[in-house]
């Protein structure tokens, strides 16, 4: 989850970036957009229409361009992988109310735009792991498995420390150019990433207002205008999941646990050394590999579609 404040450099993470990333970002990519209940979603796709594929969903006041780096990796294995802004989020419309629902049918809607072939995979990071489970509760048997990446789940409410207004999302600031608005952007829970990733999706993140100074793209007013479901996970799902959190993430083993319990199976839960709740900017290139390797075996393992 991005966040708006004095940036830093996370220290001892300095340098060029290395040859993985820039080749990463040099793997040519499609900006699509796909018309749901009204709203334009965009999404990012890679790979050759036709084939079995994933859609990636990114975490609160994020975007598509979160996965530039990794999505890559995913399609160099024979996938075509769709990277979605959920409404509200990068270059899609904002609406005047969000539920898990909605972002379900919109993952649903990219799949099929996409041209993914057979049942898709969903990955999710963070809030883009509950929208994935949302989407195996309500079209589970239509989908190849979900990987969930470091998301939060309370058996209750969560914590005051996590409420939207106290980690900073409900004041709508514009600034005067695109280096003003940028050097404000950092991550909650803040914590030591890569800062050339830090820099590209910093950069994707914002957009010229009305006004004609700069802001951020996601809708600064989604925390009113969601609908809150009593939990996120109120159903049990009709495909395989995969849990993924970070060794010093906000998933915990007890979460991780939990999760399991509420979608009705004995989820394989893996923990990505080193890696805080940003995994995809802090240890990317071991995320990679974890999701390649749930990805290849529950690819052997299912019928030909």
């Amino acid at each position: 989850m991005p966040h708006m404040s004095a940036a830093r450099t996370p220290a001892g993470l300095t340098g060029e970036p290395p040859s993985w990333f820039t080749e990463a970002l040099a793997v040519p990519a499609e900006d699509r957009q796909v018309r749901v209940n009204g709203a334009s979603v965009s999404y990012r796709a890679w790979g050759t229409p036709g084939t079995r594929g994933a859609v990636l969903v990114h975490g609160t006041a994020a975007h598509a361009r979160w996965w530039d780096h990794i999505a890559p990796f995913l399609q160099a294995d024979g996938m075509r992988v769709a990277a979605i802004s959920i409404s509200g989020h990068g270059d899609s419309d904002h609406r005047d109310l969000y539920s898990l629902d909605q972002w379900a049918a919109e993952v649903v809607a990219v799949a099929a735009d996409a041209g993914i072939a057979g049942s898709p995979f969903l990955i999710g990071h963070s809030l883009g792991g509950h929208v994935a489970v949302r989407t195996a509760a309500l079209h589970g048997a239509s989908l190849g498995g979900v990987i969930v990446i470091d998301s939060i789940v309370f058996e209750d409410s969560p914590p005051p420390e996590l409420h939207s207004l106290a980690m900073g999302f409900g004041a709508a600031r514009t600034y005067p150019t695109r280096e003003a608005v940028t050097a404000r952007f950092r991550l909650v829970p803040e914590h030591p990433v890569l800062p050339y990733v830090r820099e590209h999706v910093a950069a994707g993140s914002v957009t010229v207002k009305d006004n004609g100074e700069w802001g951020w793209k996601f809708d600064q007013s989604l925390f009113s205008k969601m609908e809150q479901p009593s939990r996120p996970f109120e159903a049990k799902v009709g495909c395989q999941v995969a849990i993924l959190r970070g060794q010093h993430g906000l998933m915990t083993p007890a979460m991780a646990a939990q999760l399991g319990d509420w979608v009705g199976q004995s989820a394989p839960v893996a923990e990505i050394p080193a890696a805080g709740h940003h995994v995809l900017l802090d240890q990317p290139l071991s995320l990679v590999a974890a999701l390649r390797a749930v990805l290849a075996g529950w690819s052997a393992a299912r019928p030909p579609e």
